[in-house]
């Protein structure tokens, strides 16, 4: 007999998510968290309408939204090469584009993992908090060991789950080979307060000058800002005047309200962090699944991050509760659905930064190209629908290379 039935290293949202399913399905489920407390990671506070619909079949949705959830209704893109009258003429309606949702879904990454790991305790999940030095082993008698409150303890589980993020201790252990695309650009993050000049229920994007910027307001007067940039100027937005060189960025006559963001105060630390994708193209191997950024993760332009974890723990929660032999070809259908849905993303964040991530002088004019061959066929930002919709709503000759060529390339468009 096992100790427990399911073993998850890692209390974040995937991890707690995934644990509140099983334990509410009847399994025993033993989470471990090493962090007493959660801090802001400067990321992970967009979620896509697509993540909500995940985020509602896992039973967290209505907690999510007491605790401030705050839906996002129109999506501007005020940029350098559309007039200010033009693009405001034209918001995109977000909180329309899936049925039955009310458009992405923005809160505190903290306030997400408190709220999500409490439900998790109280549908019956053993939590053990500041655990350190975590052993796991796989095979057909997987354990997981580890030292809490100084004493050793080990238990053995029919499955463990590395839900322990991108630097994932239990994805080196068992020795997944990572894959890893080149770091393209830099992005900055820091969440703002007293911003109650911007629209509340307004995100906008777009490219000006050296930045690709983005707002995401959370209510409240508060607003989570990214800034997207070269990675050869790292140094910008670090140090001790970061957030003010941050705040005086999105200073510009080109985003009407921008004034609102220039005079609000951090509310958290600035950080930058690189974009890059990352994948496993088999998250599993027997006795042991991975999920969320352990599993892999897509350049975090598009902001993907929370509706991949979510839709992770939702399909492995189904697995696990759908059948009794739980042997690693149990996961295929998982890895196979997940290889195909980080491929079309990684091709959506290709998309994303092409348009907007692309600092050259020249890449102006590439971008001038793209902007006149999408106004003349608006079916040319399917790949930016699918961010919002889910990768599997789009036809797949919409994340292939022709398809970018077709949009991006010198000449005549094709």
């Amino acid at each position: 007999m096992s100790d427990v039935d399911v073993a998850i290293v890692g209390g974040g949202i995937g991890g707690s998510a995934l644990g509140g399913f099983l334990a509410r399905a009847g399994l025993r489920v033993l989470m471990l968290e090493r962090e007493t407390v959660f801090t802001d990671r400067v990321r992970g506070e967009w979620m896509a309408p697509w993540g909500v619909a995940e985020l509602r079949r896992l039973g967290l949705y209505e907690r999510f939204l007491a605790a401030g959830g705050h839906h996002l209704a129109r999506h501007i893109g005020y940029d350098e090469l559309v007039p200010v009258a033009e693009a405001s003429a034209n918001p995109l309606p977000i909180g329309a584009l899936l049925p039955g949702v009310p458009g992405p879904l923005c809160l505190e990454h903290v306030v997400m993992q408190n709220e999500a790991i409490a439900q998790a305790t109280l549908s019956g999940v053993e939590l053990r908090r500041g655990v350190s030095d975590v052993r796991v082993s796989a095979g057909s008698d997987p354990r997981v060991a580890f030292r809490d409150d100084g004493a050793e303890s080990t238990v053995s589980a029919r499955l463990i789950v590395g839900a322990d993020g991108r630097a994932s201790s239990v994805r080196r252990q068992l020795g997944f080979a990572l894959e890893e695309a080149p770091i393209d650009h830099l992005i900055a993050g820091l969440l703002i307060d007293g911003a109650e000049g911007w629209p509340q229920d307004l995100q906008a994007g777009g490219k000006i000058g050296d930045i690709h910027y983005l707002v995401f307001p959370q209510g409240r007067g508060q607003v989570r800002l990214y800034a997207d940039f070269a990675a050869s100027d790292r140094g910008r937005f670090a140090g001790a005047g970061g957030a003010a060189r941050m705040l005086a960025a999105f200073a510009t006559p080109c985003v009407p309200n921008s004034e609102a963001i220039a005079a609000a105060r951090p509310a958290g630390p600035c950080r930058t962090y690189p974009s890059q994708d990352a994948w496993l193209d088999q998250p599993y191997c027997e006795g042991v699944v991975l999920i969320g950024d352990a599993a892999g993760y897509n350049d975090p332009i598009i902001g993907q991050g929370l509706s991949i974890t979510l839709r992770d723990a939702r399909i492995v929660g189904e697995i696990l509760t759908g059948s009794e032999a739980w042997s690693a070809g149990c996961f295929e259908p998982y890895a196979s659905e997940r290889r195909e849905r980080l491929r079309r993303l990684r091709a959506s964040a290709a998309f994303a930064t092409s348009l907007n991530a692309r600092f050259e002088p020249r890449d102006l004019e590439r971008r001038g190209r793209a902007f006149g061959r999408i106004a003349a066929d608006p079916s040319l930002l399917m790949p930016l629908l699918a961010i919002y919709t889910g990768p599997e709503t789009v036809d797949a000759e919409f994340f292939t290379d022709a398809f970018h060529e077709r949009v991006f390339a010198a000449g005549e468009a094709a």
